[in-house]
């Protein structure tokens, strides 16, 4: 991995942390970049970018200040994926993993190739988000 990808994943990350960054932009710059996707542990705190080739690279992300609830509501983790979709007013990356982690999210894994989002929980429970056209 050369440091311009290893960069590109930094700032992507810090460009979600800080609302600079929408979904689209970060998956346009990360694509750009030469990753096929990256994953989210909300309960390790980290953000994990892979290459096709097999190199990964993990940075540590902002923690969410709650345990991942025990029960996977997949309805109410798509009620926040709508609002991170919609950036309705107020939305922050910070407030959609709060609600995931509240909703039994334990971490989502993002394929570029595959254009969707695998979020999973506690129990290995799983919901696939598409890609909206």
């Amino acid at each position: 991995m050369n440091d311009h990808q290893k960069e590109a994943a930094r700032a992507c990350l810090e460009g979600a942390e800080t609302n600079r960054m929408t979904f689209p932009e970060i998956v346009g710059a990360l694509m750009e970049a030469g990753f096929e996707g990256y994953a989210i542990d909300f309960r390790r705190a980290t953000a994990t970018y892979y290459l096709a080739e097999g190199e990964s690279l993990e940075l540590p992300a902002h923690g969410v200040d709650a345990a991942v609830a025990p029960t996977f509501d997949s309805a109410r983790l798509q009620l926040a994926i709508r609002e991170a979709q919609q950036l309705v007013p107020g939305y922050t990356y910070k407030g959609f993993c709060e609600k995931a982690v509240a909703a039994g999210c334990a971490g989502y894994i993002v394929s570029f190739s595959g254009r969707r989002a695998l979020y999973f929980g506690r129990t290995a429970e799983t919901h696939v988000e598409h890609f909206p056209d």
